[in-house]
């Protein structure tokens, strides 16, 4: 069962709108499994442009759903979320039972209702380049300089105090991220 959380930031959660946001987002609920106890996350944003923005997280055992959509209309983003979310358990179902068929798995986090195996021909992933990188040892400051000298959003590199492997990359509001892999 599919439960829902949704809360408002600059915005008061009406009713109407509470009730909006779980009759589509309850949608969802005939993809998953029936025995999970799944709670989505709804959060919705105002900004002073009056542009609104709605994100979708849905945590699952070995998965994570997220949705994002700004626009002046919450509605309609609430609207474009779902399909968002929709087109992702598709996809994700495709690759989970094919997964599972190779290595004999019985327990899947999505039924087979309501999905097409058009859709799985359609989500089929295709490697088409497979680019070999040497690392280099450096600071997380001369990676960026890489980066953007190279014109890439990310950029792998050798941490030089801790020779972790680390990826730096560009946030969507500009500033930059750093991604430290540590080896389990």
């Amino acid at each position: 069962m599919l439960k829902i959380n949704v809360r408002g930031e600059n915005i008061e959660v009406t009713s109407a709108i509470r009730d909006y946001v779980e009759k589509k987002i309850s949608k969802l609920d005939k993809y998953l499994d029936s025995n999970a106890n799944v709670t989505a996350h709804a959060n919705l944003r105002t900004y002073p442009d009056k542009t609104t923005k709605v994100e979708v997280t849905i945590p699952l055992p070995y998965l994570v759903l997220r949705a994002e959509e700004t626009s002046p209309d919450m509605y309609g983003s609430i609207d474009l979320v779902t399909d968002k979310l929709i087109r992702q358990i598709r996809k994700h179902k495709t690759k989970i039972n094919r997964k599972s068929r190779e290595k004999g798995y019985k327990h899947l986090d999505f039924t087979n209702e309501n999905l097409d195996d058009a859709d799985a021909e359609e989500n089929k992933i295709e490697i088409v380049r497979t680019k070999n990188i040497a690392v280099k040892p450096m600071d997380s400051e001369e990676a960026v300089l890489q980066m953007e000298m190279l014109g890439h959003n990310f950029f792998i590199y050798e941490d030089a105090d801790t020779n972790d492997i680390n990826i730096v990359y560009r946030r969507r509001d500009g500033k930059y991220g750093l991604m430290d892999i540590n080896e389990n």
